[in-house]
């Protein structure tokens, strides 16, 4: 086991409900230093665990681990932390309890302050849902947090992105005829469909047309297809998703009591130095929804990554982006806070 478990004990959720013997998975690279003041939180995206995080991460680039003691929590539902698939009955699969970005970043928030007697934050990053998690951090604990740079991430789902989720769970959802009471007979085998509809929304007509997925080592669209979308999601467990799905469609950073569904003054208290990195060709967390939420953050600039990678110019993949997050990360880490 490459990571560590910070338990949480019976946890109330946003939704009303207590999860029981609730943990958070997480990783750390580098030391925190003597006074508390070199760390950089890193939170998962959907579908992905601490390792998926490391490609933005070592010696020489912005998140250096010999300079900064970096903090990579797992999202809840990704299967490590509590999640449908390692949770005992009565919240296990199917039965797992709804839960939300505020309720992630509340028990980070924990982990953090409790377990390492941290009080500042120099920079929160992630990428999807990752990227809203760091709205979050900014939106909850202004005080606490100096920095944000969300890439190919918004603050909410804009009805656009709610309906790709959706449609994500649909082509789940009818593998067992959408009756809710057949949902613990779903398998891994049928995530095939929804890696065939990721498959649409995760790159751009761009990468598709001229064919980048040769440079990946796949002769043709099918084999990419199922050599990629198709493999990745059928490694997830059906449950798991269902749960991550829930969190990215609810996702909003005002939905809770700190703002009470004021979306623009959830935008308007983050404090932080924010960096917010768009995929220019990202077709359903799109530059147009990160410039609306960028304007409404006082001290936030947006810098999209001129990519046609898509949604997955952040996911580490294709080099010229990659040296474009980590080139905004370095810079935004010069800048001084005033404090």
């Amino acid at each position: 086991m490459d990571y560590e478990i910070f338990d949480l004990g019976d946890v109330a959720l946003q939704s009303g409900v207590t999860l029981p013997g609730a943990f958070l998975a997480y990783k750390t690279y580098g030391s925190l230093n003597d006074k508390k003041d070199n760390v950089i939180v890193y939170p998962t995206a959907f579908g992905d665990q601490h390792f998926q995080n490391e490609w933005l991460i070592g010696s020489g680039m912005a998140l250096d681990p010999e300079k900064y003691f970096i903090i990579v929590p797992n999202l809840l539902g990704n299967g490590l932390s509590s999640s449908p698939s390692n949770t005992p009955p009565p919240f296990d699969r199917a039965h797992f309890p709804q839960v939300t970005i505020y309720d992630n970043v509340r028990f980070q928030h924990q982990l953090v302050t409790e377990k390492f007697g941290i009080q500042k934050i120099a920079l929160v990053v992630g990428w999807s849902m990752g990227g809203i998690q760091a709205y979050q951090w900014g939106a909850s604990y202004p005080e606490m947090v100096e920095r944000i740079a969300p890439f190919a991430g918004i603050a909410k789902p804009w009805p656009h992105t709610f309906v790709v989720l959706d449609s994500l769970k649909a082509s789940l959802m009818s593998a067992v005829g959408f009756d809710l009471s057949r949902l613990d007979q779903l398998t891994s085998e049928n995530m095939r469909a929804v890696g065939r509809v990721y498959a649409g929304w995760g790159l751009s007509h761009a990468f598709y047309r001229e064919e980048l997925y040769r440079e990946m080592g796949f002769d043709s669209l099918e084999d990419f297809v199922t050599g990629v979308w198709e493999a990745s999601f059928m490694k997830m467990d059906p449950h798991n998703v269902l749960a991550m799905l829930w969190t990215g469609q609810h996702a909003d950073i005002s939905a809770n009591p700190s703002y009470n569904g004021d979306f623009h003054e959830a935008l308007k208290s983050i404090s932080a130095l924010a960096c917010i990195m768009p995929g220019s060709t990202d077709l359903f967390c799109t530059a147009d929804d990160n410039q609306y939420e960028a304007n409404l953050i006082p001290n936030a600039i947006l810098k999209p990554i001129p990519s046609i990678w898509g949604h997955f110019a952040g996911r580490g993949i294709n080099r010229a982006d990659n040296q474009f997050i980590d080139d905004n990360l370095k810079h935004l880490l010069a800048l001084s806070t005033n404090e």
